[in-house]
Parts: structure tokens; C-alpha cells; sequence
């Protein structure tokens, strides 16, 4: 037949069609390509295709060909009748048209034997490319592979030097003239011009460093402290004191004193409970898994959408990790009887830094919520608050959550969880506005939190750090506070995991300096003075602030008794998923992977985890089949709407966001719960 193609196999191949013959499987050098048998057999079926296609519009060609030649015989055996002249012209016309159909037709079948051409003779550079990055990504993994045992090397020599610190950040801290600090930091630097050097060769794709300048982490303005014996303030901002005694900042009496400040932290908590709560959880288990061989096909994807097993997790849901942050509650309580909108502002931060305090150690991952699922905080008795947390997405993954407390606060915040996979580095970026008012004064501040990293995915001992900026914004006084997280720096001087801050009026002027660090304490400083430094680091001009004595806002409580093998969960958190009576059927203490993860069932808790999921994702299923339905018969379908919440545009950010609308506390009062949904 016409057209036909035919095809070869053998050493020196040929494909020819229509008279044309090109060259395969040759590249510009005359040597044949590094390609495996399945890639040419792949090529061979698409170009194969290709030419089954072209064989097709060949013979759709030979056929319009052969009907436009007898289209324009009839019309040329009408032009020679004796017809009048206006039917004449008409014929000529069409005559004309179907000689431009048969040009362009030709033109049609020309150009695709072009384009088969063309992708015969790309295929070449396509496989190149191809096989080029398959070749880097088993150099890189085999490079992977090669300094994971150089780690597990140098961890056995730290182990057996006796001069080694016992901390991984104590390391800069070492003597220098010590033989094995050396010899480790021989190793350590030849570790990091590897990694370089791989950088180098696979990818410029890399979006953030892992290590930053010192010069950058340096603050934008110098403290010093004043003599606190000329500078006195009369009153107290604090209600419930006596307002004629004097109180004054001094060093002697509010200088941070690590022993007062832990009893002062000890007493805080102190409460007298309904209930007597659980003080521990089983251990974890200790079960080995390789992560990479899960984590490699991950990279660049968001985490949410990645199928975990239950090894990764710990034994609380995200929902109960978003409660979490109540734990240092006592500085609402605090901020809730400040008349000074400035001081009030320095606990509104430092409660802000405090819910980091517990990811110091707490590398594992939450478990992901199903829809709909709740989480209830109940602590109205014990602590003054009660909270409730609905996952209301998910996919984006989001939660709303709801605080109340009778000392005179009520918090409220939706938050979507997006994060991405680096290679080696997890970038966690917690999305949404988090809303706090004081009912005395009307203060509303709103702020928004910092990207959170988890280093050392692949190789070495995970830890996490905290980056960015948080700007808090009183909507009434227009005062604000800005908060830097400082990265960590292998090179910095600065403490690790340091906070600097500044608290401004609506006029810019500062009022107080905050610092300390997000996993210990944090101190606030009242500025007095303040002045134009003359000299300027790499042309910046900085603002010397005099202060007084810095006074202690925050101290993070120390960590349970074998917290190590319990998660290194905090009191509050191991009480998260203590069962409770009169929860909602929907609540995370009812998940049973979770609970089964969390008495030590793990593989248990994997098949109980895949079964919640699919039957998840068949709800999603009929849902998304009742809405097509919906539409092709021209009726409007419901979308999925949350329980306890429902979206309403904020008055201040213009966002819309899921609110409370009230209901679940009455609820439970009468165990009414026939809205909830059936998802475990």
C-alpha cells in the first residue's frame, strides 16, 4: 500500500517512509547511545505510532486527492456547456476552491511527515537527557547512601571521645586543641563539601541554605541597660495591687533568677483539679524503618497528600498539636489584668513564642485529621478555659479553633498547614491569622505564625528550628510588636533558637525590648531612652535603646520524668489524649490508630490507619458523584459544611475564615450529637 511504512531491527537500523530515510538510534558522535532495551522498545512503539497515523492521513490524502480530481473534471466539463455567463463565473470559482482544498491537503500531509521527521531526530537528545538524569539520581542516592555511613561513623567516634560535649549544640564548644575535636571537624568539613559538591552537580533548585551569615542574624538596634536607681515608675499596671506603692525596676529585685523563677513557674501550675490526670503514656516502641527508601519519591510534594505509616507519627492528632498551644494559658490570664496596652502587648508575644517551646524535641508527625473530626479541651474548672478544635478541610488541609476563657480572653484561629519536602529539609508553613480579645479594654490583636524546619531528614539526628518574622498588631491601639526567630547558624555567635522584639505605639516610638530564646524564657526590658548610633554595620544605621533591668515574661516548664521515651511530651500533653466522658463521637481520643499507636500496637495501628483513610476518601467519592449529578439535572448541591463552625469574612484582614456559631458546649451538656458525622 501506499505510505506504508516499514520497520527494521537489527544493529544498523533505517526508517523509511514515503522516501524518506533518517538514521536512528546515532548520535552526533557516531556512537550509539547509553540507553537501555526498555527505552528503545518504548521509542520504537511511539515512533511505530506515529507512522501508523501518518499512514492513515496518507490515505485520507490519496483519497481527497482522488475526489478533487474528479470534482474538478465535472466542473471543468461544466465550464465548456453554453451556461450564462453568471453561472460561469460561479463555476470557476469552485473550481478554484477546490484547487486550493487539494494545495492545502498536501500541504497537511507534507507538514506531518515533517513533524514524524523531526520527532526521529529530537528522540535522540530526549533519551540523552533522559538517561543523564537517571544517572544523577543514582549518583546522588549512592552519595546519600555513602554519607549516611560516614555519620554512623563519626556518631561511634563521638561516642567513644571523652572530650566530646554531651549536647549536639555544644559542639562549637569544644576545645580546639583537642585531637579528636579536630579530627571531627576534619570529618565534618569533608561531610559538607560533599553534600556541595552533589548540590553542585544535580541541581541549582535549591531554594533556602541551610547555613546563614552572622552578619545577617545581628539585631537592628543595641540594648544597654540604664542604672535602675534613676529611673522609677509609680503605680502598678497590674490589677488587684496597691496603686500608692511604689514600684521600681531594679536589679536586685526583678533581675532572672533561675531558682525563684522555676518555683514561680511551679506555682503558676498549681491547681486543684477535678480529676487527678495521667502523668505517662506507654514507651514507644523501638522499631527501625528506613526513611529514605519511603522519603525519596516524596521530595517536592505536599506532605498532607503523602500516605504515612503510623512510624513517623506520634500519638496525637493535629488537631490535639493545635490545642497544645493553651499550655502557657497563665499569660492571657496575666495580660488580661495589664491596664497598659504596651505591657499587655509583651505577654500577647510571649505567648506567642511559647507555643513553639514544645517542638524543641518533638521531630514526629501529628497525625492528620479526617474530616470533621473535633477535638474538646475542657478545662473551665481546672485552668479557667475550655477550647474546640474541628478539622472544617481537607484538602487544603485546615482546622478552626475556638478558646474561651472566664478570665476575661477569647481566642479564635484558622489554620492550614502546608508543607514541603526538600530532600534535606522539611519546610512546615502554618497559613492563617490567629485572633485574640480582651473583653476589658476591647484590645484585639492579631498575628500570624513562622515557618518551623526540620533538618537532617535523611542523614543524622533530626532537629527542628524556627524562622521568620511574627508582627503583632493591636486593631484598636494600632500598637505593634515585632518578633524575630533567628535561624540557627553554624557560624553565628548568637544563642540558638534566639528571639529579638520590639514593642511600638502608633507613632513607631519603642516602649519595651523583648528577648530570650522560643525554647526556654523569654524577658522584656522597658526602654527609657533611646538614640542614633553613629557607626553603621554594612551601611545600616542602628538605634541604641537604654533600658531597665530586664524582667522575666516567660520560663518554659521543665519536661516530665522519662519524657524521652514518652515523645518528649509535656504534662499537658500527655493528658491530650486521656479519655474522656461525654466527648463528641467524632473527638481524636476515639481514633482507634491512634489509640492503638499509642498502647504500642503499631502495626495494628497501620491497618486501622488504611482503613480510615479509604473510608474517607469513598465518602469524598459520593460526594463528588452527588455533585455532578446535581449539576447535569440542573439542581444546586450542598458542599460539605463544617458541624460547629462556618465561614464568615473577618471585619479586619477581609479574609474569610471558619468561625465558631456556638451549639457544641449544649450539645454535650445533652449528649445530643446526631449531626455529627460517622468517620471512624
Amino acid at each position: 500500500m501506499k505510505g506504508r511504512s516499514c520497520w527494521e531491527t537489527g544493529s544498523a537500523r533505517t526508517f523509511c517512509h514515503s522516501g524518506c530515510l533518517s538514521k536512528l538510534r546515532r548520535d552526533d558522535s557516531g556512537d550509539e547511545e547509553p540507553t537501555s532495551q526498555s527505552d528503545k522498545s518504548e521509542l520504537h512503539a511511539t515512533l511505530r505510532t506515529l507512522a501508523n497515523k501518518l499512514d492513515d492521513l496518507s490515505q485520507c490524502n490519496d483519497l481527497i486527492a482522488k475526489h478533487g480530481a474528479a470534482l474538478q473534471r465535472s466542473l471543468s466539463e461544466l465550464e465548456n456547456l453554453k451556461l450564462p455567463a453568471e453561472s460561469g463565473e460561479k463555476i470557476k470559482a469552485v473550481n478554484e476552491r477546490a484547487t486550493l482544498f487539494r494545495i492545502t491537503s498536501n500541504a497537511m500531509i507534507n507538514a506531518c511527515r515533517d513533524f514524524l521527521d523531526l520527532a526521529e531526530t529530537h528522540s535522540r537528545k530526549w533519551q540523552r537527557a533522559l538517561q543523564y538524569e537517571r544517572e544523577q539520581r543514582t549518583r546522588l542516592e549512592e552519595t546519600i547512601e555513602q554519607l549516611a555511613k560516614q555519620h554512623n561513623s563519626l556518631e561511634r567516634a563521638c561516642r567513644g571521645a571523652p572530650t566530646l560535649p554531651t549536647s549536639s549544640t555544644e559542639v562549637s564548644s569544644t576545645s580546639k586543641g583537642s585531637w579528636t575535636s579536630s579530627w571531627l571537624g576534619q570529618r565534618a568539613h569533608h561531610i559538607k563539601a560533599r553534600v556541595r559538591h552533589v548540590k553542585g552537580e544535580t541541581s541549582d533548585e535549591d531554594e533556602e541554605t541551610e547555613y546563614f551569615d552572622a552578619m545577617e542574624n545581628a539585631p537592628e538596634f543595641i540594648r544597654v541597660t540604664t542604672d535602675p536607681a534613676k529611673h522609677r515608675r509609680t503605680g502598678s499596671s497590674i490589677s488587684g495591687t496597691s496603686s500608692d506603692q511604689t514600684q521600681t525596676w531594679n536589679l536586685e529585685d526583678h533581675a532572672f533568677d533561675c531558682q525563684h523563677q522555676a518555683s514561680f513557674s511551679a506555682a503558676s501550675r498549681a491547681v486543684k483539679p477535678n480529676r487527678k490526670r495521667r502523668a505517662q503514656i506507654p514507651d514507644k516502641p523501638n522499631y527501625s524503618l528506613n526513611l529514605w527508601s519511603i522519603m525519596k519519591n516524596c521530595i517536592g510534594k505536599e506532605l498532607s497528600k503523602i500516605p504515612m505509616p503510623v512510624n513517623f507519627n506520634e500519638p496525637l492528632s493535629m488537631l490535639q498539636r493545635l490545642t497544645e498551644d493553651l499550655e502557657y494559658h497563665e499569660l492571657l490570664d496575666k495580660a488580661a489584668r495589664c491596664d497598659s496596652p504596651a505591657e499587655q502587648m509583651c505577654y500577647v508575644a510571649a505567648f506567642s513564642v511559647s507555643s513553639y517551646s514544645t517542638t524543641t524535641h518533638r521531630t514526629a508527625k501529628p497525625f492528620n485529621p479526617l474530616l470533621g473530626e473535633t477535638f474538646e479541651l475542657d478545662r473551665l474548672e481546672e485552668s479557667g478555659f475550655r477550647s474546640l478544635c474541628e478539622q472544617v478541610s481537607h484538602h487544603p488541609p485546615a482546622a478552626a479553633h475556638h478558646v474561651y476563657s472566664k478570665h476575661g480572653w477569647t481566642l479564635w484561629q484558622e489554620i492550614t498547614i502546608a508543607s514541603k519536602f526538600r530532600g534535606k529539609y522539611l519546610s512546615i508553613m502554618p497559613l492563617g491569622a490567629i485572633h485574640l480579645q480582651f473583653k476589658c479594654g476591647g484590645n484585639h490583636y492579631i498575628w500570624r505564625k513562622v515557618t518551623s524546619t526540620v533538618h537532617n531528614i535523611i542523614v543524622g539526628k533530626l532537629w527542628i528550628d524556627q524562622s521568620g518574622e511574627i508582627e503583632i498588631v493591636n486593631n484598636k491601639t494600632k500598637d505593634k510588636c515585632q518578633l524575630k526567630f533567628i535561624p540557627y547558624s553554624y557560624f553565628s555567635r548568637e544563642c540558638a533558637r534566639k528571639v529579638t522584639g520590639m514593642v511600638t505605639d502608633s507613632e513607631n516610638k519603642a516602649s519595651y525590648i523583648l528577648s530570650g530564646t522560643w525554647d526556654e524564657k523569654m524577658e522584656f526590658a522597658k526602654v527609657v531612652e533611646s538614640s542614633q548610633d553613629g557607626t553603621s554595620c554594612e551601611g545600616k544605621q542602628k538605634t541604641v535603646y537604654q533600658t531597665l533591668p530586664p524582667k522575666v515574661l516567660w520560663m518554659k516548664y521543665p519536661l516530665p520524668d522519662n519524657a524521652e521515651n514518652m515523645y518528649y511530651f509535656s504534662d499537658l500533653a500527655l493528658t491530650l489524649n486521656e479519655m474522656e466522658l461525654g466527648t463528641a463521637p467524632t473527638d481524636s481520643r476515639l481514633r482507634p490508630d491512634q489509640r492503638l499507636m499509642e498502647n504500642g500496637d503499631w502495626e495494628e495501628a497501620n491497618v486501622e490507619k488504611q482503613r480510615l483513610e479509604e473510608k474517607q476518601r469513598a465518602v469524598r467519592r459520593l460526594r463528588e458523584a452527588e455533585a455532578v449529578t446535581a449539576e447535569e439535572e440542573g439542581r444546586e448541591h450542598e458542599p460539605y459544611e463544617p458541624v460547629w463552625f462556618e465561614k464568615e469574612e473577618d471585619p479586619i484582614t477581609g479574609e474569610e475564615m471558619y468561625v465558631y456559631k456556638g451549639g457544641y458546649w449544649e450539645c454535650k451538656e445533652t449528649q445530643d450529637w446526631k449531626t455529627c458525622p460517622d468517620i471512624f
